[in-house]
């Protein structure tokens, strides 16, 4: 499967419309912040506990409690990583097919840039599994990723959550297993929690405004972000064959 959407299927305009839903979300979260003098910028999950990321999922039924460090998705990988690392790792497999593993942690997108940059063979093919992590490093990434022309892939019980996805949408072509996990919810944007809660939500709509942009840039319909905007940071979305085929990530099924 390659990264291609039928141009025609997609919304008209798409940045526009979400970017009123964000506003709206955001004033929401801006009563809140006010209301309630929250520390950082998480939100509060509301209603019963997600299943866990063991359970199946299915239409309907695809938020999970976001700890990946317990919990693996249902299917079985093909091979074991164990613990992941913590700092994203670029090891050789095959040829110019690569592996990046581990979280998306500040830094990162420079040095990852600097390594793909002097490989040899340089990477044609990058294998994910991810966490997530510092949003900001993997949109930088993703832009060198897409710059140097490389592909992105995802294996059969494996998984990209959180900030990771943006490293997926950045390949030339993205082959998704069936079978693999991608998931989306609300990221952290900002540390400072002496902020003055104005200042916290523009903070999110900035950073809110920069995953658009860049999804948009990527050829993926910014509308997946309806799903990360309602699930909130210690739950996961995880994202459907179809749902992955409808936001661009995948080509259309024949």
């Amino acid at each position: 499967m390659t990264d291609t959407a039928d141009t025609e299927s997609k919304p008209r305009n798409p940045v526009a419309r979400v970017l009123m839903g964000v506003l709206v979300f955001q004033l929401g979260i801006g009563g809140l912040l006010i209301l309630g003098d929250m520390q950082g910028l998480r939100l509060p999950s509301f209603g019963p506990d997600a299943p866990r990321l063991t359970e199946p999922v299915r239409p309907g039924d695809q938020r999970r409690t976001f700890r990946p460090d317990r919990d693996r998705p249902v299917t079985q990988p093909a091979r074991d990583p164990g613990e992941l690392p913590n700092r994203l790792v670029l090891t050789q497999t095959d040829g110019t097919t690569y592996r990046l593993e581990g979280e998306i942690t500040a830094g990162d997108a420079d040095r990852l840039a600097a390594m793909i940059l002097q490989s040899d063979p340089r990477p044609e093919t990058l294998i994910l599994q991810s966490p997530g992590g510092s949003v900001q490093d993997a949109l930088a990434l993703g832009r060198t990723i897409r710059a140097e022309g490389i592909s992105t892939q995802m294996l059969r019980g494996e998984f990209c959550y959180s900030a990771c996805p943006y490293l997926l949408a950045a390949g030339t072509t993205r082959d998704i297993d069936p079978d693999a996990s991608v998931g989306v919810h609300q990221h952290y944007f900002g540390e400072n929690t002496f902020l003055p809660a104005a200042f916290a939500v523009e903070d999110i709509q900035r950073g809110q405004a920069e995953v658009m942009t860049y999804l948009d840039e990527m050829g993926i319909d910014p509308l997946v972000m309806q799903h990360a905007l309602s699930t909130p940071p210690d739950q996961i979305y995880v994202l459907l064959p179809e749902e992955l085929e409808r936001y661009g990530f995948t080509q259309p099924s024949e």
